[in-house]
């Protein structure tokens, strides 16, 4: 391919052809990208965005792939992955931390708790990278990450790098403005508070000992599959219609917490995509409530 080609002569960085997706999701899901990409830093990455938008090449930056389903026949384009220490900085100047997209979320939590900052307790158990979080506005236990983010540093597609203050962002629930625009998230600022160090730990750990309890995580997942409806809670819904246990082929509706949908041996992405319709559809049948995925979906079926 001609744009594979193009990236390899500009040596922008490891470049993988035909490579299983299934390899990068949590979900253990996925056909073949034509292209995976590691830029070596980040005037790699503007590189590789210019040459792919030149070319007009599909692209989609995935971290850890926690919150994503890969069709089965792959993805027709480029996928980026920005593991190089350009785009893994943690700076933290009192209240304040500046960190970079590729950074483990649960990694930053547990280093704020230990200088003794609030604020990001919440995402203690979230796993997944920063780029992600900030891209989904991630949340648990009454936050999320529109709450303390500040700004941030964006690549758009025409190699220009931009910031966008929390305002520029359109944060809602579970949607940012990255959602809608295309664009990659090179770092981000946020605030945090000064707590009590001992306070912050012990929620910290409480918020874990509530997920190992109530959360599959030892199976092969993407956290919950769909966003909670005004007003109530899509796990509630689906538990009630006796849903848990449910399977089509590998893909089942755990027996420990109803919205997450685990690999419980080889699923395909068809049968996950199955099992989102048919819990959409025994859910609308039984109270009128369309619920809506969490996780997101690229690729070819």
């Amino acid at each position: 391919m001609n744009w594979i080609n193009r990236l390899k002569q500009a040596n922008v960085g490891e470049i993988f052809e035909n490579e299983p997706l299934s390899k990068h999701t949590s979900w253990k899901i996925g056909g073949v990208a034509d292209g995976f990409i590691i830029p070596k830093n980040r005037e790699k990455l503007v590189e590789t965005i210019l040459i792919l938008t030149e070319e007009q090449i599909p692209w989609k930056v995935i971290g850890k792939g926690s919150n994503l389903l890969v069709r089965d026949r792959g993805y027709r384009g480029a996928i980026l992955h920005l593991d190089s220490a350009d785009f893994e900085q943690i700076e933290f100047n009192e209240h304040h931390v500046l960190v970079g997209a590729n950074v483990s979320i649960i990694r930053l939590a547990n280093l704020a708790a230990k200088k003794s900052l609030t604020g990001f307790e919440f995402a203690g158990g979230i796993p997944g990278k920063i780029g992600g979080a900030v891209y989904m506005n991630a949340g648990a236990h009454g936050s999320d990450i529109s709450k303390i983010l500040v700004e941030a540093e964006i690549l758009l597609e025409n190699g220009r790098i931009v910031k966008w203050s929390n305002q520029e962002f359109d944060f809602a629930y579970r949607t940012s403005r990255l959602q809608k625009e295309k664009g990659i998230l090179l770092s981000v600022l946020f605030q945090l508070k000064l707590g009590d160090r001992k306070e912050i730990i012990e929620q910290m750990v409480r918020f874990k000992e509530r997920r190992t309890k109530t959360q599959p995580y030892h199976l092969p997942c993407a956290g919950s599959v769909f966003r909670n409806p005004e007003g109530d809670y899509a796990a509630r819904l689906i538990e009630e219609l006796g849903l848990k246990g449910y399977q089509i082929g590998g893909a089942q509706i755990s027996m420990m917490h109803a919205n997450f949908i685990v690999n419980v041996g080889q699923a395909t992405a068809n049968d996950v995509l199955s099992l989102i319709q048919t819990v959409q559809d025994k859910v609308w049948e039984a109270y009128k409530i369309r619920l809506k995925p969490e996780v997101e979906v690229i690729g070819e079926g």
